[in-house]
């Protein structure tokens, strides 16, 4: 199954993509990129941070326990959804990937989803959220374009499918915890 977008849709998200990517030239960039990249591999960070809030807070530990479900589960969603739609990682001429990944398929981006999820999973419970784990997902679901991984939709369509999955267990999450 082919990713379904129009030949327009296809050449915004190229150019997108390749004006992102060489923003990886700098060696700044490029190395915060790459470490985003690497440590939000298979949802990696927002798990480690979700399984840190359940031991640190263990009045609210079923709470964080379940936000890091929903993390692992919008993770899990991506790939199954990768595994249907099948779209070829991104190939630019002189611009080779930053990073090794672990599958061909790029569509949607679980970096994206992981890191959308976390962002209202934990957002309920973590003191300064708003002012924290949004940029760092944001920046996050960057790093995917800039180390030339991803194209834009994938990345936007995986953020969308994590907070969706996120949104809806919101109550889940927030099963018996009281707002003092």
């Amino acid at each position: 199954m082919r990713c379904p977008h129009s030949a327009a849709a296809h050449r915004a998200d190229h150019r997108l993509l390749t004006a992102l990517r060489g923003c990886g030239r700098d060696p700044w960039v490029a190395g915060a990129a790459r470490g985003l990249s690497w440590t939000g591999e298979h949802g990696a960070v927002w798990l480690a941070a979700g399984l840190v809030g359940a031991a640190t807070d263990p009045v609210r530990r079923g709470a964080w326990l379940r936000a890091t479900a929903l993390v692992a589960g919008a993770h899990a969603t991506s790939m199954v959804v990768k595994r249907v739609v099948r779209r070829p990682r991104p190939e630019l001429p002189g611009a080779a990937p930053l990073v090794r990944t672990a599958g061909r398929h790029s569509f949607p981006s679980s970096h994206a989803a992981s890191a959308a999820a976390a962002a209202i999973a934990f957002g309920a419970l973590l003191p300064g959220a708003p002012l924290l784990v949004p940029p760092l997902a944001a920046a996050m679901c960057a790093s995917r374009l800039v180390v030339g991984v991803h194209y834009p939709t994938d990345v936007a369509c995986g953020a969308l499918l994590g907070g969706t999955v996120a949104r809806l267990g919101r109550r889940w999450t927030l099963a018996g915890v009281r707002d003092d």
